[in-house]
């Protein structure tokens, strides 16, 4: 749960619920290879999780990644965990039918199910956390899945010297405005993320899904300022 009054103002334009209605195109303007980073979550979530695999989705807001997921695997059912409720509602309306397998919980990892889930995923969230709660969330989640079941995390997480972090940022700018996106739109986006982001560098990211007690972590997704692990509980 964010402690930060900036970044708990930042949050709330998640509950606002035209924002809501317009979330999905954000993504895909500022993450390079949205539709293949879901792609890829769902086939390395399959290679263990079985055709009737129960799967926690942290962050579920907009339904994106659960819309994808369901689409991959109908045999699949999913909780999925979001604080904004205008997230929640936009994620039943872009689920459509498939919303009968999504049990959809309002709040924070502590609001989850016990489980114990086949596999999870927290795509576009956990750079919103401080370390110390990053740390204590994952924790939480490894804590609810079955021995040795997949997790996917993606998030934003790049160098933070600050020369580096000035260019990477300069980099997300630049794409995002070459997707279509409204200049000025980009440098609120771009000043809001170095002002109020906690970012990790990518070892540190890494470190915290270890800790957690995730084995065998490996890196399979980078993209600008973007990067996604695979680990197992």
């Amino acid at each position: 749960m964010p402690h930060d009054e900036k970044m708990r103002a930042l949050l709330a334009s998640f509950d606002d619920p035209e924002a809501a209605k317009r979330y999905g195109e954000g993504p895909r303007r500022f993450v390079p290879g949205l539709a293949d980073l879901y792609r890829m979550t769902a086939l390395l979530l399959a290679e263990r999780a079985t055709r009737n695999a129960r799967v926690l989705v942290l962050g579920a807001g907009g339904g994106l990644e659960l819309r994808a997921l369901a689409d991959a695997q109908p045999g699949w059912s999913f909780v999925g965990v979001d604080p904004a409720a205008a997230m929640l509602n936009e994620a039943r309306r872009v689920l459509g039918p498939a919303a009968a397998r999504v049990a959809l919980h309002e709040g924070y990892i502590d609001d989850a199910p016990e489980g114990p889930f086949d596999a999870a995923t927290c795509l576009l969230t956990l750079h919103f956390m401080q370390a110390e709660e990053r740390t204590r969330t994952v924790g939480e989640l490894h804590r609810r899945l079955k021995p040795g079941a997949p997790f996917v995390a993606a998030h934003s997480s790049f160098p933070q010297g600050e020369n580096a972090r000035a260019l990477w940022l300069a980099r997300y700018a630049a794409f995002a405005i070459a997707s279509g996106t409204d200049p000025e739109q980009v440098e609120k986006m771009r000043a809001a993320v170095d002002a109020h982001l906690p970012v990790l560098e990518p070892e540190q990211d890494e470190a915290v899904l270890r800790h957690a007690g995730f084995s065998n972590v490996s890196l399979f997704y980078a993209a600008f300022t973007w990067r996604g692990w695979i680990g197992y509980a």
